[in-house]
């Protein structure tokens, strides 16, 4: 993740971010970049889940899979090897 900075002279603030979002959110840019600052990953949050609360949180933010089986959908969860 990278903060960027762009600096624009405009009538408003507001007008200003318009126009970086217009501008600089795909892919080529076509405003002058200020500075950028390396972030790395930021992890918002964790929490432990039963399968029942996970098969319901993977149905909220994919619900074009909804109509998955559950086994594939449990298919998604990342298992640590802890036998090295």
């Amino acid at each position: 993740m990278f903060r960027m900075r762009y600096v624009v002279e405009a009538k408003s603030e507001e007008h200003a971010m318009d126009e970086v979002t217009m501008h600089a959110s795909g892919g080529e840019c076509e405003l002058k970049e200020f500075s950028q600052h390396h972030i790395d990953e930021v992890i918002s949050s964790g929490r432990k889940l039963s399968e029942k609360e996970y098969l319901k949180l993977f149905d909220k933010d994919n619900d074009y899979l909804k109509s998955w089986p559950d086994k594939k959908k449990l298919e998604f969860i990342n298992k640590i090897d802890y036998t090295d």
